[in-house]
């Protein structure tokens, strides 16, 4: 496979391929491997479908081959007997219209015109395409400005006429879609990697089978970019062919693989970035390689150190979701883990990226600048901070210069007052030289977010923190906590806290947070101080409007507080472990919550399942769009409660029982025959007990996704769950055989309907 990508800024080509040895020509086009599917998909796009002109786009991260493929499609013989013009230019970061134009008339005219100087090319370029059927690839688009430039000279016509586009910005690719959806080029097959990486260095001979298990562990660490196949198969071809040099290369293959060329490729992507964005994607190649980066915690991180703009708004998070969407449609950040509502849960960087990024900060000795991203203003801020990563070499330059910054060499600035110091969650300073981190933190002081959930804190943290005093991210792994200690964190943004024991938490220190918009406290009992006044006290008008998740892994709710939630009155997402039964509703007016979004209860005491009386009076928030239920019986009543959520789109429902087909029988029925989920997408059931359930079709009008783990009893998905024409996925997890038995069914059943193979069945069946 030939991997073709950008010469570099302003560069330009035209026609058939250049075979000059550059990044866009690494390989013979005898060596193409691993598209064979991909030129498929996109030949069948070319020459099937709608008659009128059309685009396709192909997109992906760099060094995946979108070139290549454009190219092996565009030079195939059945497309070059297809069409009666074609026409391939590379358009890239920075080019000329008029030479861009020129280019593509002169393939067009196979040469037989000369332009003059004052020649309307675009002109001349509709006259001669008009009533043909034309091929056009804009090879290596960044923008759409490129293709409202260009797309104008191609007209329309019910001709079956066709412009390819390659584009690392997924963004412009779904711009530009006009009938076909844009061609997501994937990764190359860990088979695919070998087949390439083998024709590579043996020139189509085999492998010697001494050298095999090195080449496939080689052909592994490339992670299936084919950039890196190929750069690194230049490289061991030049080596001897020992086992021990293979496997030292495949053990530092990131260093290995990011030479010149692959570093112009990255390069390109990078400066093409905005100001703010590029301190986020360096700040993400600090964590470990392959390291899956939760996004919750990414973007809190983001905030905290304000490559967000710090602004008293409700929509800083958003704004941080807006950076990393960015950075994921222009290809250089992967999504690792999705819910099953496609929401990114966890995302990485290629080790490609990564390396790349590592190397830019540290030819920058750590240092970069941060401009905010400001969402309300059409100009970025220009407002820039001069930050630098706390690192082993900074350490070792603190220490000796006994932390007199002005006599730091790398520190080359003249008011050192001014530097602000980011500590990352994972670095290497943590781990190795000082057992305990914040004895370095306490000298350096003006850290805005601090994560040390991974190191277990001796008790004298309260002391060392009381000098921490712009704080905005904090998460802590401690064996005591008092909420006194940290009460002077004024700026404080997100607070995660991870103990063994039991906690208090002194309501009145709390309000004095007024800044705080995410609370996540874990692994221990948490209770409000009943001897605390501000707790209960309805009186006070003391509010958290900044608050929007709060979450706790064990509360204790009694008739002393009951209504301490009504102080968060912008809380988006709340989950609670309730102990014990209170004898009052959760959400006493839940009109109030109108932008509580996500809920998840676990009642963790088995009085609950007999509590009649409290669930029969359960209301939830009326625009609640995911909610998570835990540990009840689900009773006509809360069936009902649940069902009269308009907007909710994901339901999960975790060892529940609904209620006995009577009360001499033994046998738990769920009964929704009669109820409607108008707006549910996402169905979940964990352990449930449970041996029938009764719905119809009009019970998930525009269900999506069906999940059933351990769910050992139930035997049979109602049979109308074949009538729902939304329901694309059923997914099975150590269920019983019949159960899958039943999906299959399903699946079958739809087919015969509607002639279509829409339903994937997926599982893991008991036997």
């Amino acid at each position: 496979m030939e991997v073709v990508e950008p010469c570099g800024k302003g560069t330009l080509s035209s026609g058939e391929p250049s075979n000059k040895p550059s990044i866009t020509s690494i390989y013979d086009n005898d060596q193409v491997v691993g598209f064979e599917k991909d030129a498929e998909i996109i030949i069948m796009k070319l020459i099937r479908g709608t008659k009128e002109r059309d685009v396709i786009s192909i997109y992906g991260m760099p060094g995946l081959g979108k070139t290549t493929l454009a190219r092996k499609v565009y030079n195939n013989p059945y497309i070059v007997n297809h069409f009666d013009v074609k026409a391939w230019c590379a358009v890239s970061q920075a080019y000329n219209r008029r030479t861009l134009l020129v280019e593509i008339f002169t393939q067009a005219t196979n040469d037989e015109f000369k332009i003059k100087e004052d020649d309307d090319v675009a002109d001349m370029l509709r006259r001669v395409l008009i009533g043909k059927r034309y091929l056009i690839v804009l090879d290596d688009i960044w923008d759409v400005e490129g293709w409202e430039d260009l797309g104008i000279c191609f007209p329309q016509g019910k001709y079956g006429s066709r412009v390819m586009v390659t584009t690392r910005i997924e963004q412009v690719a779904k711009y530009l879609q006009h009938h076909s959806d844009p061609y997501s080029l994937s990764f190359l097959t860990s088979e695919q990697s070998w087949k390439l990486l083998e024709k590579k260095v043996f020139q189509g001979e085999s492998c010697p089978l001494d050298l095999l298990e090195a080449g496939l562990q080689v052909a592994q660490h490339c992670k299936g970019l084919p950039l890196v196949v190929v750069l690194v198969a230049g490289f061991i071809a030049k080596m001897k062919r020992e086992t021990s040099l293979w496997l030292e290369v495949a053990n530092n293959l990131s260093s290995l693989a990011l030479g010149e060329q692959s570093m112009k490729v990255i390069q390109s992507s990078y400066d093409h970035l905005e100001d703010h964005l590029k301190p986020c994607l360096l700040y993400m190649a600090l964590f470990p390689e392959d390291h899956k980066i939760p996004v919750d915690d990414l973007l809190k991180l983001w905030m905290a150190e304000e490559f967000v703009l710090n602004a008293e708004t409700e929509n800083m998070e958003e704004a941080c979701r807006v950076c990393l969407s960015d950075l994921l449609n222009r290809s250089l950040v992967m999504v690792s883990g999705m819910r099953v509502n496609r929401d990114v849960v966890y995302c990485s960087l290629h080790d490609v990226v990564r390396e790349f990024c590592l190397r830019k900060l540290t030819q920058d000795n750590y240092i970069q600048v941060a401009v905010p991203y400001n969402p309300y203003q059409h100009l970025h801020s220009t407002d820039s901070r001069v930050c630098i990563y706390i690192h082993d070499d900074l350490v070792k330059q603190l220490d000796y210069s006994e932390y007199q910054l002005d006599k730091i060499p790398m520190l080359d600035f003249k008011e050192t007052n001014s530097l602000e110091f980011i500590a990352h969650p994972n670095l290497n300073t943590w781990n190795n030289r000082y057992a305990n981190p914040l004895d370095l933190l306490v000298k350096l002081r003006f850290v805005r977010a601090l994560h040390l959930m991974d190191v277990e804190l001796p008790n004298s943290w309260a002391i060392a923190m009381q000098s921490l005093t712009q704080l905005r991210y904090l998460a802590l792994y401690v064996k005591q906590f008092e909420l006194k200690w940290i009460s002077h964190l004024h700026d404080l943004q997100t607070l995660q806290l991870k103990t063994r024991e039991r906690i208090r938490l002194r309501a009145s220190t709390l309000w004095e947070m007024t800044k705080l918009r995410h609370v996540n406290i874990n692994r221990f009992s948490v209770v409000w101080d009943v001897n605390d006044e501000g707790s209960c006290d309805e009186t006070s008008t003391t509010m958290l409007e900044n608050m929007k998740t709060f979450h706790t892994c064990n509360i204790c709710l009694d008739n002393m507080n009951p209504s301490f939630l009504w102080r968060f009155p912008n809380l988006e997402k709340l989950g609670l472990k309730i102990r014990y039964v209170p004898d009052f509703p959760l959400f006493s007016i839940p009109e109030i919550y109108t932008r509580l979004h996500s809920l998840s209860l676990e009642l963790g005491s088995l009085k609950f399942w007999d509590s009649v009386g409290w669930k029969s009076n359960f209301v939830f928030p009326p625009n609640l769009r995911h909610l998570y239920f835990s540990g009840c019986f689900l009773r006509e009543g809360i069936v009902s409660n649940i069902s009269r959520l308009r907007k909710l789109e994901s339901l999960t429902l975790e060892m529940g029982v609904p209620y006995r087909i009577s009360e001499s029988e033994s046998l738990y029925c769920w009964d929704i025959t009669n109820v409607e989920f108008p707006a549910l997408k996402y169905l979940t059931l964990l352990s449930w007990h449970i041996d029938e359930w009764k719905a119809s079709e009009e019970s998930f009008p525009v269900l999506e996704v069906l999940s059933i783990e351990s769910v050992v009893k139930f035997k049979e998905i109602p049979p109308c769950f074949a009538d729902i024409p939304t329901l694309r996925l059923i997914r099975l997890a150590y269920c019983s055989h019949s159960l899958g038995v039943s999906a299959m069914n399903i699946k079958r059943d739809r087919e015969e309907n509607t002639g279509c193979d829409s339903l994937q069945v997926l599982g893991v069946i008991n036997n």
